[in-house]
């Protein structure tokens, strides 16, 4: 009988559990697949469920056992309590409900048979984790290396941070954050009030929509085409929604891969000045870049002299998921401001990582590790535009990236993208639906496919060949 039911192979093994003793090896993955003819996927599905119950133990390279008997677990209190008091706001603006889901969609680590076209973060592979190791070596044995840094960060490392932005920022006016969406969190806590909209671009990240929902913000969409945000309608959003503050990401824009085009860089500073209000220019992906580039803007603090931009740098994307080291430009009473607000959030970053950072960028193995990485993104493109082109040629953007690490497609007209993206995984594949990406309602179904944590191109190649099993016929 072909069952592809996770939920249906879980409870079956869950019935059969009986039939072993504590900590005997239960069949292997091979078997279990013959057995009951499921897919590997489904097979490691099905186990993970019933270790997250506790009832098997799973041991890399040994096999699946059954857990040890637990003892019962103590009588638990009453916490029916906490749901009145977490929902005493409810409904009284500004409401600080955090909403995770997008950003914990994005964190989930797909099994290994599973070809990842979900995660935002380099595959192993691509990291630069023997310069990692090295530079972590290397901060340890600096004098000092565990006494406590100034609140603003090191001060070499906030001059390599200025450098790195643009000449004409100073080092004065950058503060070491911990990591790209630590450095969003303190920005927009910092820039508008509790109950106030936020302009964003549509569609955006959905980790910095949950920053500002959680921050007690409004979101309020503005949208993106292929130049980028929509300046022809920042104005009036600006005017109709009353906001002080519009988030961006200019460079290699996430979701779409946009960049701004040249024309609209000044107006969107014009149009930020003279409604009063900020820019929060994240420019997560500058460091991603790929080897057919052309020669890339520099980013809007550089045209800024009035503090109009609040500028997010990190080094996170580009090195491992584990250098949680950003920057954050500002200047005037903005600069204050954020600087205390991260001072009461986290203090300071560890100075052995921030030692750790600047060891890194002052390296020969810095600038090698950042060539190859823009060959291998630009490959990694090539393989799966090319897999995608041989497929579905309906799926492709206009125009491929030449930056970032992910292209969003727009799907047929009626098809559900969660769904899709649950079709998918069933043919092992993980992707990411495009629904969270947007405030309002979608205008399209659409997808995101990321190449950066996949095992190669022909990974890549493999993960849209299930893809386009898992759509059908076009």
């Amino acid at each position: 009988m072909d069952r592809t039911s996770v939920a249906d192979l879980a409870a079956e093994l869950r019935r059969d559990l009986v039939r072993y003793s504590p900590g005997e090896k239960l069949p292997s993955s091979r078997e279990l697949m013959q057995r009951h003819q499921v897919s590997p996927v489904t097979v490691s599905r099905a186990i993970a469920v019933l270790v997250a119950e506790g009832l098997v133990v799973s041991r890399p390279g040994a096999g699946v056992f059954r857990a040890e008997a637990r003892r019962p677990a103590a009588a638990g209190g009453d916490t029916s309590w906490q749901e009145v008091a977490l929902s005493a706001e409810a409904g009284v603006p500004p409401s600080r409900s955090a909403d995770a889901s997008g950003v914990l969609a994005a964190l989930t680590l797909a099994p290994s048979e599973v070809v990842d076209l979900n995660s935002g973060y380099l595959h192993p592979s691509l990291q630069p984790e023997r310069a990692l190791a090295a530079a972590l070596a290397r901060a340890g044995r600096r004098p000092g290396a565990w006494s406590r840094p100034p609140v603003e960060g090191l001060p070499e490392l906030r001059a390599w941070f200025a450098r790195d932005i643009a000449e004409t920022v100073g080092p004065a006016e950058v503060l070491v954050a911990a990591g790209g969406q630590s450095a969003l969190t303190t920005a927009l806590r910092s820039l508008a009030a509790p109950g106030a909209p936020v302009l964003v671009e549509s569609p955006t990240y959905p980790g910095m929509l949950a920053v500002a929902r959680s921050a007690g913000l409004r979101p309020a969409p503005v949208p993106v085409d292929g130049d980028g945000v929509r300046t022809d309608l920042l104005a009036a959003a600006f005017a109709t929604s009353g906001a002080r503050l519009f988030v961006c990401q200019p460079l290699f824009q996430n979701p779409t891969a946009t960049v701004l085009a040249p024309e609209r860089r000044a107006e969107v500073l014009r149009i930020a000045r003279e409604a009063g209000a900020f820019v929060v220019e994240d420019d997560f992906a500058r460091r991603l870049v790929h080897a057919d580039a052309p020669l890339l803007p520099p980013p809007l603090a550089a045209d800024d002299r009035d503090g109009v931009v609040v500028h997010v740098r990190s080094l996170t994307k580009p090195t491992s998921p584990n250098l949680r080291v950003a920057a954050i430009a500002a200047r005037g009473p903005a600069l204050a401001r954020l600087r205390a607000v991260q001072a009461v959030d986290s203090f300071f970053v560890p100075r052995p990582l921030q030692e750790a950072a600047l060891e890194l960028v002052a390296a020969p193995a810095w600038s090698q590790h950042l060539r190859t990485l823009s060959a291998a993104l630009r490959d990694r493109r090539t393989a799966l535009a090319a897999a995608l082109e041989g497929l579905r040629p309906d799926l492709l953007p206009e125009r491929l990236p030449y930056g970032g690490y992910h292209l969003w497609l727009r799907l047929p007209q009626g098809c559900e993208p969660q769904a899709l993206a649950a079709a998918a995984l069933r043919e092992g594949v993980a992707v990411t639906p495009g629904g969270p990406y947007f405030t309002a309602e979608p205008p399209g179904p659409h997808l995101r496919l990321s190449y950066a944590y996949a095992d190669g191109p022909d990974q890549l190649a493999e993960g849209a060949r299930r893809l386009a099993r898992a759509l059908g016929p076009a």
